[in-house]
Protein backbone atom coordinates (compact mmCIF):
# COMPACT_ATOMS: atom_id res chain seq x y z
CA UNK A 1 0.00 0.00 0.00
CA UNK A 2 1.84 2.98 -0.96
CA UNK A 3 0.69 5.33 1.98
CA UNK A 4 2.44 9.10 2.81
CA UNK A 5 1.53 11.64 4.34
CA UNK A 6 -2.38 13.52 3.10
CA UNK A 7 -2.31 14.87 0.49
CA UNK A 8 -2.91 18.36 0.04
CA UNK A 9 -7.09 18.76 1.72
CA UNK A 10 -9.77 18.09 -0.48
CA UNK A 11 -13.36 17.75 -0.02
CA UNK A 12 -14.07 14.46 1.59
CA UNK A 13 -16.97 13.44 -1.19
CA UNK A 14 -14.69 14.69 -3.87
CA UNK A 15 -12.13 12.03 -2.80
CA UNK A 16 -14.09 9.62 -2.15
CA UNK A 17 -16.24 9.48 -5.31
CA UNK A 18 -12.89 9.87 -7.43
CA UNK A 19 -11.10 7.20 -6.11
CA UNK A 20 -14.40 4.84 -6.24
CA UNK A 21 -14.86 6.12 -9.80
CA UNK A 22 -11.12 5.41 -10.78
CA UNK A 23 -11.50 1.97 -9.12
CA UNK A 24 -14.82 1.06 -10.98
CA UNK A 25 -13.13 1.99 -13.88
CA UNK A 26 -9.90 -0.37 -13.76
CA UNK A 27 -12.53 -3.16 -12.64
CA UNK A 28 -14.59 -2.67 -15.62
CA UNK A 29 -11.30 -2.81 -17.70
CA UNK A 30 -10.62 -6.38 -16.18
CA UNK A 31 -14.30 -7.15 -17.17
CA UNK A 32 -14.62 -6.46 -20.35
CA UNK A 33 -10.71 -7.88 -20.91
CA UNK A 34 -12.03 -11.19 -19.95
CA UNK A 35 -15.11 -10.71 -21.78
CA UNK A 36 -13.20 -10.02 -24.66
CA UNK A 37 -11.12 -13.41 -24.25
CA UNK A 38 -14.00 -15.58 -23.62
CA UNK A 39 -16.98 -13.74 -25.58
CA UNK A 40 -19.68 -15.86 -24.52
CA UNK A 41 -23.54 -15.57 -22.71
CA UNK A 42 -21.86 -16.21 -19.33
CA UNK A 43 -19.38 -12.75 -20.15
CA UNK A 44 -22.55 -11.32 -21.11
CA UNK A 45 -24.10 -12.44 -17.69
CA UNK A 46 -20.37 -10.65 -16.17
CA UNK A 47 -20.94 -7.45 -17.76
CA UNK A 48 -24.44 -7.01 -16.96
CA UNK A 49 -23.88 -7.82 -13.37
CA UNK A 50 -20.71 -5.47 -13.20
CA UNK A 51 -23.39 -2.90 -14.30
CA UNK A 52 -25.85 -3.13 -11.42
CA UNK A 53 -23.11 -3.88 -8.72
CA UNK A 54 -21.27 -0.06 -9.97
CA UNK A 55 -25.09 1.71 -9.19
CA UNK A 56 -26.03 -0.75 -6.02
CA UNK A 57 -22.16 0.07 -4.41
CA UNK A 58 -23.02 3.97 -4.25
CA UNK A 59 -26.11 2.82 -2.22
CA UNK A 60 -24.08 0.59 -0.13
CA UNK A 61 -21.91 3.22 0.20
CA UNK A 62 -24.95 5.86 1.22
CA UNK A 63 -25.89 3.16 3.96
CA UNK A 64 -22.45 3.06 5.78
CA UNK A 65 -22.09 6.97 5.59
CA UNK A 66 -25.54 7.22 7.48
CA UNK A 67 -25.53 4.50 9.75
CA UNK A 68 -27.80 2.15 8.63
CA UNK A 69 -26.55 -0.59 7.30
CA UNK A 70 -28.42 -4.05 9.39
CA UNK A 71 -24.35 -5.08 10.10
CA UNK A 72 -21.77 -3.01 11.47
CA UNK A 73 -19.11 -3.20 8.85
CA UNK A 74 -15.47 -1.68 8.41
CA UNK A 75 -15.60 1.91 8.79
CA UNK A 76 -12.47 2.83 6.89
CA UNK A 77 -13.31 2.00 3.45
CA UNK A 78 -16.08 2.43 0.83
CA UNK A 79 -18.33 -0.62 0.56
CA UNK A 80 -16.35 -2.62 -2.40
CA UNK A 81 -18.91 -4.21 -3.72
CA UNK A 82 -18.35 -4.00 -7.40
CA UNK A 83 -14.74 -5.70 -7.12
CA UNK A 84 -15.66 -8.25 -4.36
CA UNK A 85 -18.77 -9.06 -6.90
CA UNK A 86 -16.94 -9.87 -9.61
CA UNK A 87 -14.40 -12.17 -8.23
CA UNK A 88 -16.23 -15.48 -8.26
CA UNK A 89 -17.92 -14.89 -11.87
CA UNK A 90 -15.00 -14.24 -13.70
CA UNK A 91 -12.70 -16.84 -12.10
CA UNK A 92 -15.53 -19.49 -12.99
CA UNK A 93 -15.69 -17.98 -16.56
CA UNK A 94 -11.63 -18.18 -16.68
CA UNK A 95 -12.05 -21.36 -15.20
CA UNK A 96 -14.80 -23.06 -17.81
CA UNK A 97 -12.53 -21.85 -20.51
CA UNK A 98 -9.64 -23.69 -19.56
CA UNK A 99 -11.16 -26.81 -19.07
CA UNK A 100 -12.88 -26.36 -22.28
CA UNK A 101 -9.93 -26.07 -24.06
CA UNK A 102 -8.05 -28.97 -21.81
CA UNK A 103 -11.21 -30.95 -23.15
CA UNK A 104 -12.59 -32.05 -19.61
CA UNK A 105 -16.14 -31.46 -19.50
CA UNK A 106 -16.60 -32.01 -15.47
CA UNK A 107 -14.54 -29.11 -14.80
CA UNK A 108 -15.78 -26.94 -17.78
CA UNK A 109 -19.44 -27.34 -16.07
CA UNK A 110 -17.88 -27.27 -12.56
CA UNK A 111 -16.73 -23.39 -13.47
CA UNK A 112 -20.23 -22.33 -14.56
CA UNK A 113 -21.70 -23.30 -11.52
CA UNK A 114 -18.60 -21.32 -9.70
CA UNK A 115 -19.85 -18.44 -12.06
CA UNK A 116 -23.26 -18.43 -11.25
CA UNK A 117 -22.83 -19.36 -7.83
CA UNK A 118 -20.71 -15.64 -7.49
CA UNK A 119 -23.35 -14.17 -9.47
CA UNK A 120 -26.52 -15.52 -7.64
CA UNK A 121 -24.08 -13.85 -4.26
CA UNK A 122 -23.64 -10.72 -5.59
CA UNK A 123 -27.43 -10.42 -6.98
CA UNK A 124 -28.44 -10.83 -3.25
CA UNK A 125 -25.97 -8.54 -1.53
CA UNK A 126 -27.38 -6.28 -3.80
CA UNK A 127 -30.98 -6.88 -3.20
CA UNK A 128 -29.95 -6.36 0.33
CA UNK A 129 -28.64 -3.42 -0.02
CA UNK A 130 -31.40 -1.48 -1.81
CA UNK A 131 -34.72 -3.46 0.08
CA UNK A 132 -32.80 -1.39 3.48
CA UNK A 133 -32.71 1.89 1.75
CA UNK A 134 -35.22 4.58 2.01
CA UNK A 135 -36.31 6.16 0.47
CA UNK A 136 -36.72 3.42 -2.73
CA UNK A 137 -34.08 4.18 -5.50
CA UNK A 138 -36.20 3.50 -8.40
CA UNK A 139 -33.88 3.72 -10.81
CA UNK A 140 -31.05 1.43 -9.37
CA UNK A 141 -34.24 -1.37 -8.52
CA UNK A 142 -34.72 -0.91 -12.52
CA UNK A 143 -31.22 -1.67 -13.84
CA UNK A 144 -30.92 -4.34 -11.20
CA UNK A 145 -33.82 -5.69 -12.05
CA UNK A 146 -33.23 -5.67 -16.09
CA UNK A 147 -29.24 -7.38 -14.99
CA UNK A 148 -30.48 -9.71 -12.92
CA UNK A 149 -33.12 -11.23 -15.46
CA UNK A 150 -31.24 -11.29 -17.80
CA UNK A 151 -28.58 -13.71 -15.46
CA UNK A 152 -31.70 -15.47 -14.31
CA UNK A 153 -33.13 -16.16 -17.89
CA UNK A 154 -29.70 -17.31 -19.52
CA UNK A 155 -28.73 -19.69 -16.17
CA UNK A 156 -31.93 -21.07 -16.54
CA UNK A 157 -31.41 -22.45 -19.82
CA UNK A 158 -28.07 -23.57 -18.84
CA UNK A 159 -27.78 -25.16 -16.15
CA UNK A 160 -29.28 -28.33 -14.85
CA UNK A 161 -31.42 -29.05 -11.94
CA UNK A 162 -29.02 -30.51 -9.71
CA UNK A 163 -26.77 -27.40 -10.89
CA UNK A 164 -29.36 -24.88 -9.70
CA UNK A 165 -30.04 -26.91 -7.00
CA UNK A 166 -26.42 -26.70 -5.94
CA UNK A 167 -26.66 -22.33 -6.51
CA UNK A 168 -29.14 -22.34 -4.38
CA UNK A 169 -27.53 -24.37 -1.68
CA UNK A 170 -24.53 -22.38 -1.38
CA UNK A 171 -27.13 -18.96 -1.33
CA UNK A 172 -28.86 -20.34 1.57
CA UNK A 173 -25.75 -20.92 3.45
CA UNK A 174 -23.97 -17.87 2.20
CA UNK A 175 -27.31 -16.16 3.75
CA UNK A 176 -26.91 -17.85 7.37
CA UNK A 177 -23.25 -17.30 7.57
CA UNK A 178 -23.84 -13.81 6.82
CA UNK A 179 -26.31 -13.31 9.59
CA UNK A 180 -24.06 -15.15 11.94
CA UNK A 181 -20.42 -13.85 11.22
CA UNK A 182 -21.55 -10.12 10.75
CA UNK A 183 -23.20 -10.47 14.02
CA UNK A 184 -20.66 -12.10 15.73
CA UNK A 185 -17.83 -10.20 14.46
CA UNK A 186 -18.59 -6.34 14.00
CA UNK A 187 -16.57 -3.76 11.93
CA UNK A 188 -14.29 -6.80 10.42
CA UNK A 189 -15.71 -6.79 6.87
CA UNK A 190 -16.60 -3.78 4.31
CA UNK A 191 -19.86 -5.46 2.50
CA UNK A 192 -17.63 -6.63 -0.25
CA UNK A 193 -14.92 -7.96 1.76
CA UNK A 194 -17.68 -9.87 3.62
CA UNK A 195 -19.49 -11.11 0.00
CA UNK A 196 -15.60 -12.20 -0.74
CA UNK A 197 -14.65 -14.08 2.07
CA UNK A 198 -18.32 -15.56 3.26
CA UNK A 199 -18.95 -16.56 -0.39
CA UNK A 200 -15.98 -18.38 -0.65
CA UNK A 201 -16.49 -20.46 2.33
CA UNK A 202 -20.17 -21.27 1.76
CA UNK A 203 -18.75 -22.25 -1.58
CA UNK A 204 -16.55 -24.57 0.47
CA UNK A 205 -18.97 -26.04 3.23
CA UNK A 206 -20.72 -26.66 -0.08
CA UNK A 207 -18.51 -28.74 -1.70
CA UNK A 208 -17.63 -30.51 1.03
CA UNK A 209 -20.97 -31.77 2.19
CA UNK A 210 -21.81 -32.88 -1.86
CA UNK A 211 -18.32 -34.67 -1.38
CA UNK A 212 -19.05 -36.24 1.43
CA UNK A 213 -22.11 -37.60 0.68
CA UNK A 214 -21.47 -39.22 -2.49
CA UNK A 215 -17.80 -39.96 -1.70
CA UNK A 216 -16.01 -42.54 -4.57
CA UNK A 217 -13.41 -44.61 -3.15
CA UNK A 218 -10.47 -43.27 -5.89
CA UNK A 219 -11.93 -40.46 -6.95
CA UNK A 220 -10.85 -36.78 -6.25
CA UNK A 221 -7.02 -35.64 -4.81
CA UNK A 222 -6.71 -36.02 -1.06
CA UNK A 223 -5.17 -32.65 -0.71
CA UNK A 224 -8.17 -31.31 -2.18
CA UNK A 225 -10.12 -32.89 0.49
CA UNK A 226 -7.63 -31.82 3.11
CA UNK A 227 -8.12 -28.31 2.46
CA UNK A 228 -11.76 -28.52 2.38
CA UNK A 229 -12.33 -30.47 5.73
CA UNK A 230 -9.17 -27.88 7.31
CA UNK A 231 -11.02 -24.49 6.24
CA UNK A 232 -14.84 -25.77 7.17
CA UNK A 233 -13.31 -27.28 10.30
CA UNK A 234 -11.73 -24.24 11.87
CA UNK A 235 -14.38 -21.89 11.06
CA UNK A 236 -17.51 -24.44 12.34
CA UNK A 237 -15.13 -24.36 14.96
CA UNK A 238 -14.81 -20.48 15.37
CA UNK A 239 -18.50 -20.10 15.39
CA UNK A 240 -19.31 -22.94 18.08
CA UNK A 241 -16.79 -21.31 20.54
CA UNK A 242 -17.89 -17.66 19.99
CA UNK A 243 -21.82 -19.19 20.93
CA UNK A 244 -20.00 -21.01 23.85
CA UNK A 245 -18.09 -17.42 24.95
CA UNK A 246 -21.21 -15.37 25.10
CA UNK A 247 -22.73 -17.90 28.20
CA UNK A 248 -19.26 -17.97 29.98
CA UNK A 249 -15.85 -15.71 30.39
CA UNK A 250 -13.14 -17.10 28.19
CA UNK A 251 -10.57 -15.65 29.93
CA UNK A 252 -10.45 -17.58 33.03
CA UNK A 253 -8.57 -20.72 33.26
CA UNK A 254 -11.71 -23.19 33.66
CA UNK A 255 -12.64 -21.82 30.22
CA UNK A 256 -8.95 -22.15 28.92
CA UNK A 257 -8.90 -25.58 29.72
CA UNK A 258 -12.50 -26.33 28.10
CA UNK A 259 -10.98 -24.73 25.40
CA UNK A 260 -7.74 -26.74 24.64
CA UNK A 261 -9.85 -30.05 25.79
CA UNK A 262 -13.11 -29.41 23.26
CA UNK A 263 -10.38 -28.44 20.21
CA UNK A 264 -9.09 -31.90 20.55
CA UNK A 265 -12.09 -33.29 20.71
CA UNK A 266 -13.52 -31.47 17.58
CA UNK A 267 -10.11 -32.38 15.99
CA UNK A 268 -9.91 -35.79 16.81
CA UNK A 269 -13.32 -36.59 17.11
CA UNK A 270 -15.04 -34.83 14.02
CA UNK A 271 -12.33 -33.33 11.76
CA UNK A 272 -10.05 -36.64 11.59
CA UNK A 273 -12.99 -38.98 10.87
CA UNK A 274 -14.49 -36.44 8.16
CA UNK A 275 -11.43 -36.84 6.45
CA UNK A 276 -10.82 -40.04 6.70
CA UNK A 277 -14.13 -40.24 4.96
CA UNK A 278 -12.78 -38.64 2.55
CA UNK A 279 -9.42 -40.24 1.45
CA UNK A 280 -10.23 -43.43 2.68
CA UNK A 281 -6.92 -43.74 4.91
CA UNK A 282 -5.56 -42.57 7.95
CA UNK A 283 -5.29 -38.80 7.79
CA UNK A 284 -2.71 -38.89 10.10
CA UNK A 285 -0.60 -41.21 8.67
CA UNK A 286 -1.21 -39.90 5.18
CA UNK A 287 -0.02 -36.65 6.55
CA UNK A 288 3.51 -37.68 7.47
CA UNK A 289 3.97 -40.06 4.63
CA UNK A 290 2.95 -37.06 2.68
CA UNK A 291 4.94 -34.49 3.96
CA UNK A 292 8.27 -37.11 4.42
CA UNK A 293 7.66 -38.49 0.64
CA UNK A 294 10.98 -37.07 -0.54
CA UNK A 295 14.75 -35.58 0.49
CA UNK A 296 13.55 -32.38 -1.50
CA UNK A 297 10.46 -32.40 0.68
CA UNK A 298 12.16 -32.46 4.18
CA UNK A 299 14.99 -29.90 2.91
CA UNK A 300 11.90 -27.65 2.19
CA UNK A 301 10.43 -28.60 5.50
CA UNK A 302 13.46 -27.31 7.08
CA UNK A 303 14.02 -24.23 4.74
CA UNK A 304 10.63 -23.27 6.30
CA UNK A 305 10.68 -23.78 9.51
CA UNK A 306 14.21 -21.76 9.63
CA UNK A 307 11.76 -19.01 7.55
CA UNK A 308 9.14 -19.13 10.27
CA UNK A 309 11.60 -19.12 13.59
CA UNK A 310 13.32 -15.77 11.90
CA UNK A 311 9.19 -13.91 11.31
CA UNK A 312 9.10 -15.15 15.26
CA UNK A 313 12.08 -13.17 15.63
CA UNK A 314 11.24 -10.08 13.79
CA UNK A 315 8.09 -9.74 16.14
CA UNK A 316 9.92 -10.29 18.99
CA UNK A 317 12.31 -7.98 18.35
CA UNK A 318 9.78 -4.76 17.00
CA UNK A 319 7.99 -5.46 20.66
CA UNK A 320 11.71 -5.11 22.60
CA UNK A 321 12.04 -1.80 20.44
CA UNK A 322 8.96 -0.58 21.38
CA UNK A 323 9.40 -1.29 24.97
CA UNK A 324 12.66 0.06 24.99
CA UNK A 325 11.42 3.44 23.31
CA UNK A 326 10.37 6.31 24.91
CA UNK A 327 8.28 7.64 22.13
CA UNK A 328 4.71 7.23 22.10
CA UNK A 329 4.01 5.43 19.07
CA UNK A 330 2.74 2.47 19.34
CA UNK A 331 2.61 0.88 15.42
CA UNK A 332 5.00 -0.50 13.70
CA UNK A 333 6.66 1.63 10.73
CA UNK A 334 5.74 0.04 7.38
CA UNK A 335 8.81 -1.09 6.42
CA UNK A 336 8.75 -3.31 9.11
CA UNK A 337 5.44 -4.80 8.32
CA UNK A 338 6.60 -5.61 4.91
CA UNK A 339 9.24 -7.65 6.69
CA UNK A 340 6.49 -10.20 6.66
CA UNK A 341 6.22 -9.71 3.08
CA UNK A 342 9.80 -10.44 1.79
CA UNK A 343 9.03 -13.64 4.63
CA UNK A 344 6.64 -15.35 2.43
CA UNK A 345 7.79 -14.80 -1.05
CA UNK A 346 10.82 -16.44 0.27
CA UNK A 347 8.63 -19.33 1.33
CA UNK A 348 6.13 -19.39 -1.79
CA UNK A 349 9.02 -19.47 -4.41
CA UNK A 350 10.99 -22.61 -3.61
CA UNK A 351 7.85 -24.30 -3.30
CA UNK A 352 5.91 -23.43 -6.28
CA UNK A 353 9.70 -24.34 -8.30
CA UNK A 354 10.21 -27.34 -6.80
CA UNK A 355 7.09 -29.05 -4.43
CA UNK A 356 3.60 -27.40 -5.54
CA UNK A 357 1.92 -30.12 -4.02
CA UNK A 358 3.85 -29.65 -0.59
CA UNK A 359 3.23 -26.47 -0.62
CA UNK A 360 -0.41 -26.79 -0.69
CA UNK A 361 -0.81 -28.47 1.91
CA UNK A 362 1.89 -26.82 4.03
CA UNK A 363 -0.36 -23.59 2.84
CA UNK A 364 -3.56 -25.01 4.93
CA UNK A 365 -1.41 -26.57 7.38
CA UNK A 366 -0.40 -22.65 8.49
CA UNK A 367 -3.72 -21.85 7.59
CA UNK A 368 -5.34 -23.82 10.05
CA UNK A 369 -2.41 -22.05 12.75
CA UNK A 370 -3.21 -19.25 11.86
CA UNK A 371 -7.11 -19.57 12.65
CA UNK A 372 -6.18 -21.46 16.00
CA UNK A 373 -4.22 -18.64 17.35
CA UNK A 374 -6.34 -15.82 16.38
CA UNK A 375 -8.93 -18.27 18.55
CA UNK A 376 -6.38 -17.80 20.97
CA UNK A 377 -5.67 -14.27 21.01
CA UNK A 378 -9.33 -13.31 20.65
CA UNK A 379 -10.87 -15.41 23.25
CA UNK A 380 -8.09 -14.56 25.68
CA UNK A 381 -7.20 -18.42 26.37
CA UNK A 382 -4.44 -18.46 28.70
CA UNK A 383 -1.56 -19.06 28.37
CA UNK A 384 -1.18 -17.31 25.34
CA UNK A 385 -3.85 -15.16 24.64
CA UNK A 386 -2.82 -11.69 26.01
CA UNK A 387 0.69 -12.50 25.20
CA UNK A 388 -0.28 -13.08 21.56
CA UNK A 389 -2.91 -9.63 21.83
CA UNK A 390 0.26 -7.67 23.13
CA UNK A 391 2.78 -8.73 19.95
CA UNK A 392 0.39 -8.47 17.42
CA UNK A 393 -1.12 -4.86 18.66
CA UNK A 394 2.22 -3.42 17.44
CA UNK A 395 1.28 -4.54 13.57
CA UNK A 396 -2.13 -3.35 13.79
CA UNK A 397 -3.36 -0.71 11.09
CA UNK A 398 -6.93 0.87 10.41
CA UNK A 399 -7.80 -2.35 8.73
CA UNK A 400 -8.23 -4.36 11.55
CA UNK A 401 -10.97 -2.24 13.45
CA UNK A 402 -13.09 -5.21 14.40
CA UNK A 403 -12.20 -7.54 17.08
CA UNK A 404 -10.30 -9.95 14.74
CA UNK A 405 -6.84 -9.57 13.38
CA UNK A 406 -7.25 -10.73 10.01
CA UNK A 407 -3.99 -9.14 7.72
CA UNK A 408 -1.80 -11.84 8.39
CA UNK A 409 -4.85 -14.05 7.12
CA UNK A 410 -5.32 -12.29 4.29
CA UNK A 411 -2.02 -11.66 3.53
CA UNK A 412 -1.65 -15.72 3.75
CA UNK A 413 -4.73 -16.62 1.46
CA UNK A 414 -3.58 -14.27 -1.17
CA UNK A 415 -0.74 -15.92 -1.18
CA UNK A 416 -1.75 -19.66 -1.01
CA UNK A 417 -5.08 -19.00 -3.33
CA UNK A 418 -3.47 -18.98 -6.87
CA UNK A 419 -2.35 -22.30 -5.85
CA UNK A 420 -5.09 -23.65 -4.56
CA UNK A 421 -7.57 -22.67 -7.37
CA UNK A 422 -5.00 -24.19 -10.19
CA UNK A 423 -7.53 -26.43 -12.01
CA UNK A 424 -5.05 -29.29 -11.83
CA UNK A 425 -7.29 -31.63 -13.91
CA UNK A 426 -7.17 -29.13 -16.86
CA UNK A 427 -3.33 -28.72 -16.64
CA UNK A 428 -2.05 -32.01 -18.07
CA UNK A 429 -2.17 -30.84 -21.14
CA UNK A 430 -0.25 -27.91 -21.27
CA UNK A 431 -3.36 -25.46 -21.26
CA UNK A 432 -1.16 -23.60 -18.72
CA UNK A 433 1.12 -22.38 -21.39
CA UNK A 434 1.39 -18.61 -21.56
CA UNK A 435 0.63 -15.93 -19.58
CA UNK A 436 -0.91 -18.86 -17.66
CA UNK A 437 2.51 -20.52 -16.46
CA UNK A 438 2.46 -17.57 -14.53
CA UNK A 439 -0.97 -17.90 -12.48
CA UNK A 440 0.44 -19.61 -9.55
CA UNK A 441 3.40 -16.84 -9.01
CA UNK A 442 -0.01 -14.56 -8.85
CA UNK A 443 0.13 -13.92 -4.89
CA UNK A 444 3.92 -13.57 -4.98
CA UNK A 445 3.92 -10.87 -8.10
CA UNK A 446 0.70 -9.16 -6.75
CA UNK A 447 1.54 -8.89 -3.31
CA UNK A 448 4.75 -9.99 -1.95
CA UNK A 449 6.08 -7.89 -4.86
CA UNK A 450 4.20 -5.62 -5.67
CA UNK A 451 2.42 -4.22 -2.94
CA UNK A 452 5.47 -4.19 -0.70
CA UNK A 453 7.43 -1.99 -3.34
CA UNK A 454 4.72 0.30 -3.61
CA UNK A 455 4.08 0.62 -0.03
CA UNK A 456 8.10 1.50 0.40
CA UNK A 457 8.80 3.15 -2.47
CA UNK A 458 5.45 5.36 -1.96
CA UNK A 459 5.96 5.99 1.71
CA UNK A 460 9.17 6.98 1.23
CA UNK A 461 9.83 8.78 -1.75
CA UNK A 462 6.10 9.26 -2.97
CA UNK A 463 5.28 12.84 -4.02
CA UNK A 464 2.87 12.38 -7.12
CA UNK A 465 -0.67 11.64 -5.84
CA UNK A 466 -3.41 9.49 -7.58
CA UNK A 467 -6.23 12.09 -7.39
CA UNK A 468 -8.73 11.32 -4.90
CA UNK A 469 -6.20 9.19 -2.79
CA UNK A 470 -2.82 8.33 -0.29
CA UNK A 471 -1.08 6.40 -3.16
CA UNK A 472 1.10 7.75 -5.28
CA UNK A 473 2.30 7.06 -8.78
CA UNK A 474 6.04 6.71 -7.59
CA UNK A 475 4.53 3.50 -5.98
CA UNK A 476 2.51 2.14 -8.45
CA UNK A 477 5.37 2.46 -11.21
CA UNK A 478 7.76 1.05 -8.87
CA UNK A 479 5.14 -1.87 -8.49
CA UNK A 480 4.60 -2.12 -11.87
CA UNK A 481 8.63 -2.16 -12.79
CA UNK A 482 9.49 -4.91 -9.84
CA UNK A 483 6.57 -7.30 -10.62
CA UNK A 484 8.42 -6.80 -14.26
CA UNK A 485 11.81 -7.81 -12.95
CA UNK A 486 10.19 -10.80 -10.68
CA UNK A 487 9.00 -12.33 -14.09
CA UNK A 488 11.97 -12.44 -16.06
CA UNK A 489 13.38 -13.57 -12.80
CA UNK A 490 10.81 -16.71 -12.63
CA UNK A 491 12.08 -17.31 -16.74
CA UNK A 492 15.33 -17.75 -14.97
CA UNK A 493 15.17 -20.19 -12.55
CA UNK A 494 12.00 -21.95 -13.22
CA UNK A 495 12.19 -23.93 -16.50
CA UNK A 496 8.69 -25.04 -16.19
CA UNK A 497 7.56 -21.79 -17.17
CA UNK A 498 7.25 -20.32 -21.16
CA UNK A 499 5.60 -17.26 -21.95
CA UNK A 500 4.91 -17.85 -25.53
CA UNK A 501 5.37 -14.52 -26.48
CA UNK A 502 2.05 -13.48 -24.14
CA UNK A 503 4.16 -10.31 -22.75
CA UNK A 504 2.16 -7.60 -23.61
CA UNK A 505 -0.76 -9.09 -21.94
CA UNK A 506 1.17 -9.75 -18.95
CA UNK A 507 2.71 -6.47 -19.01
CA UNK A 508 -1.80 -5.07 -18.97
CA UNK A 509 -2.74 -7.26 -16.83
CA UNK A 510 0.20 -6.47 -14.01
CA UNK A 511 -0.51 -2.29 -14.76
CA UNK A 512 -3.90 -3.09 -14.06
CA UNK A 513 -3.53 -4.92 -11.00
CA UNK A 514 -1.20 -2.33 -10.26
CA UNK A 515 -3.69 0.80 -10.53
CA UNK A 516 -6.29 -1.40 -8.49
CA UNK A 517 -4.05 -1.20 -5.39
CA UNK A 518 -3.60 2.05 -6.52
CA UNK A 519 -7.20 2.96 -5.74
CA UNK A 520 -9.17 -0.15 -3.57
CA UNK A 521 -9.54 0.46 -0.69
CA UNK A 522 -10.25 -2.75 0.25
CA UNK A 523 -8.04 -5.62 1.45
CA UNK A 524 -5.57 -5.32 -0.81
CA UNK A 525 -3.75 -9.08 0.06
CA UNK A 526 -6.96 -10.77 -0.79
CA UNK A 527 -8.08 -8.69 -3.86
CA UNK A 528 -4.89 -8.04 -6.00
CA UNK A 529 -3.94 -11.87 -6.07
CA UNK A 530 -7.24 -12.94 -7.40
CA UNK A 531 -7.50 -10.15 -10.02
CA UNK A 532 -4.49 -11.41 -11.59
CA UNK A 533 -4.86 -14.70 -11.14
CA UNK A 534 -7.78 -14.20 -13.45
CA UNK A 535 -6.02 -11.80 -16.07
CA UNK A 536 -3.51 -14.70 -16.43
CA UNK A 537 -5.77 -17.26 -16.29
CA UNK A 538 -7.55 -15.71 -19.47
Amino acid sequence: MTRECAPPAQGTGALLSGSVLAEAAVVFAVVLSIHASVLDRYSWCAVALAVQAFYVQYKWDRLLQQGSAVFQFRMSANSGLLPASMVMPLLGLVMKERCQAAGNPYFERFGIVVATTGMAVALFSSVLALGITRPVPTNTCVILGLAGGVIIYIMKHSLSVGEVIEVLEVLLIFVYLNMILLYLLPRCFTPGEALLVLGGISFLLNQLIKRSLTVVEGQGDPVDFFLLVVVVGMVLMGIFFSTLFVFMDSGTWASSIFFHLMTGVLGLGVVLPWLHRLIRRNPLLWLLQFLFQTETRIYLLAYWSLLATFACLVVLYQNAKRSSSESKKHQAPTIARKYFHFIVVATYVPGIIFDRPLLYVAATLCLAVFILLEYVRYFRIKPLGHTLRSLLSLFLDERDSGPLILTHIYLLLGMSLPIWLVPRPCTQKGSLGGARALVPYAGVLAVGVGDTMASIFGSTMGEIYWPGTKKTFEGTMTSIFAQIISVALILIFDSGVDLNDSYAWILGSISMVSLLEAYTTQIDNLLLPLYLLILLMA
